[in-house]
């Protein structure tokens, strides 16, 4: 038994998780291991096809669509974003991050498409979620946890949401998530495609990612994994089975955390970001379109008020960017996310390391739970040993 194997069923043993999926890769050494089961008492085996929500996995995912329409000349970094999204062409801002919602004042610039990138446009998440700009995201937007079928449609959430104030003026400061869900509704007008259309014409298709999308189709709900939150008394309770919230196409396809997908396709859009934009001999974005992706673009203040989410570390465009070594797994450059599905996928450009984490439970804070964090301790020095 690998010892990476030995990991995963340590944690299904000791009902942290049903089960899960890892892969770890250098190049064309790839080892995959599976563990546990698809759900709680072990009737559908897990196997490496097996479907999972990867919520903020997603971003990654959204920001390279948005890049290839920078690469297409079709917008700029620099381009205010209420060309495509009037609905959000004079946003106010609250006077302070502690203000009522209606002591506001006008934004003093407009939100362009760099702010949706780096995550600095003034809407999101802080480290204080007890904000009063703060609770229209989930009461109104249903920004956490991902229930997919409780969200309005992409145009009335887009009207909810210009009503809401920033929290920040544009480019002040980093704040989670919601410029994930405004880069969806971007790509799709400016492409005139819905988001689920463009990104499989795009993006999955080109990859062979088949198993990628908003929804798991009837023939495959077999291989869909339930998801699970923690009791606070202890054990995994049931949040959605495989013919629940992802069993048929949402009203939004949310750009921040709505795919589902296989360690496979995952593994397939890492090799894409790590070809630099080129996977299996054809080009679909362009070498700089990457390193914007995978280089950090915060200031050392803006990634200090955001250690909740990145404990120091910076942020690309869709995902985190480690630039010290803080534990044993933060390589300088490493390029990634996680997501609140008990998800994770980095890659590491100077080494050419993968590593992909598929579970199934819900974590409970941004902190990464100790499975993540045994994985990516073994992950830092192992060499794959193939399947």
């Amino acid at each position: 038994m690998s010892a990476l194997r030995k990991i995963l069923d340590a944690y299904v043993d000791d009902g942290t998780v049903p089960g899960a999926v890892a892969l770890v890769a250098r190049g064309d050494a790839v080892e995959v291991t599976v563990a546990g089961s698809r759900e709680l008492g072990g009737a559908s085996p897990m196997t490496r096809d097996s479907l999972f929500r990867i919520a903020s996995v997603s971003k990654p995912m959204t920001a390279a669509a948005v890049m290839m329409l920078v690469d297409d000349g079709r917008l700029a970094p620099s381009d205010p974003i209420a060309t495509w999204l009037p609905e959000l062409a004079a946003p106010v801002v609250v006077r302070t991050p502690s203000s009522p919602v209606d002591d506001v004042v006008p934004a003093r610039w407009p939100i362009t498409v760099a702010d949706l990138l780096d995550f600095r446009a003034g809407y999101g998440f802080p480290s204080d979620f007890s904000l009063p700009a703060v609770q229209p995201l989930f009461a109104e937007l249903h920004q956490a946890p991902p229930q997919p079928q409780a969200v309005p449609a992409t145009d009335e959430w887009l009207a909810r949401l210009s009503r809401v104030p920033l929290l920040h003026h544009p480019g002040e400061a980093w704040l989670y998530n919601t410029c994930s869900d405004l880069q969806g509704i971007l790509i799709s007008r400016v492409s005139g495609r819905t988001l689920p259309e463009f990104l499989t014409e795009h993006l999955f298709e080109p990859l062979g990612m088949t198993d990628t999308g908003f929804s798991v189709p009837a023939r495959d709900l077999d291989r869909f994994t339930s998801c699970y939150g923690t009791r606070a008394e202890g054990g995994l309770e049931l949040l959605d089975g495989p013919e629940g919230q992802w069993s048929s196409p949402p009203a939004f396809p949310s750009g921040a955390g709505g795919l589902v997908s296989t360690v496979d396709d995952v593994h397939a859009f890492a090799r894409f970001l790590l070809g630099e934009g080129t996977f299996e001999g054809r080009r679909l974005l362009s070498p700089e379109a990457v390193r914007q992706m995978t280089t950090d673009h915060l200031t050392p203040a803006q990634r200090a008020a955001a250690t909740l989410f990145l404990g120091g570390q910076g942020w690309g465009y869709g995902g985190a960017v480690d630039i010290e070594r803080v534990e044993p797994w933060h390589v300088p450059g490493r390029y990634g996310w996680v997501g609140g599905t008990g998800t994770a996928a980095h890659i590491v450009p100077s080494t050419g390391a993968v590593t992909i984490l598929l579970s199934q439970v819900n974590m409970t804070d941004p902190t990464p739970p100790a499975l993540m964090n045994t994985f990516w301790e073994y992950a830092a020095d192992a060499t794959p040993h193939g399947n």
